[in-house]
């Protein structure tokens, strides 16, 4: 039987580079496989140059309780070692979203030592990047962050954790999206966000298929609005 441990992700501040070049630093829409296995590595107390086959080999689906605003930075980044000039650079972040993340494994002891480590990190944790750091409330009580169940289907039964105010703009049924690593031979979107190495002289990164599950989870929203935008709807469940 699998288990599943959730995870809370929300902040003023999340970015989840998955496709970031040069002097551009983008974010995914939701949190990538790569940034959150990270999360979990720094937790354990694991140098950039430990093994991580056992973390990549961890089973992973997202929900997009809240899916936030892209804002975009403009910073400026100096060469101070080589005495180089100074470059501008933007960065992308995902402001006030949240989202709940499932990692699962067969090993219910494995998911549960994970979570003892996330409560007591041996390095700092971020949402992604260093300027963002972790909610307080990242893993829950001992009653419900762990359940007998996969990740998608602890998803699909964990209770929505948008903010009120996002609650009131929607309507009184929500399907909130899933999107989960694919299996063998299925169709789905091909990202390389599956950490091989956090070695910063030699980062490495594998393939995995990101498929937008079917379903979703459908929640009930009492505070949500009676006029129902179909467009808008359309465009946050996707």
């Amino acid at each position: 039987m699998s288990s599943s441990l959730l995870l809370l992700l929300r902040g003023p501040l999340q970015s989840w580079g998955d496709a970031s070049r040069f002097l551009d630093r983008a974010t995914a829409a939701q949190p990538t496989k790569s940034g959150v296995l990270g999360l979990v590595a720094a937790a354990q107390g694991r140098r950039r140059t430990d093994p991580l086959e056992d973390l990549a080999a961890l089973s992973f689906a997202v929900r997009v309780d809240q899916p936030g605003a892209l804002t975009r930075d403009y910073q400026t980044a100096e060469r101070w070692q080589t005495g180089g000039g100074t470059s501008l650079v933007s960065r992308y972040y995902l402001s006030d979203a949240v989202f709940l993340a499932a990692i699962g494994a067969q090993d219910r002891a494995l998911v549960e030592g994970i979570r003892e480590a996330l409560r007591s990190p041996r390095f700092p944790l971020y949402l992604g990047r260093r300027s963002c750091p972790a909610n307080p409330d990242l893993v829950g009580d001992a009653a419900s962050s762990i359940v007998d169940l996969s990740p998608v289907e602890a998803l699909r039964g964990a209770p929505w954790r948008a903010s009120r105010a996002h609650r009131r703009t929607r309507p009184r049924e929500v399907r909130l999206p899933i999107f989960r690593d694919g299996e063998p031979g299925e169709r789905g979107e091909s990202r390389q966000d599956v950490p091989i190495s956090f070695d910063q002289e030699h980062r490495r990164y594998g393939w995995r298929t990101v498929v937008a599950d079917e379903e979703g989870a459908l929640v009930e929203n009492p505070e949500g609005s009676t006029a129902t935008d179909p467009f808008f709807e359309e465009v946050v469940s996707a």
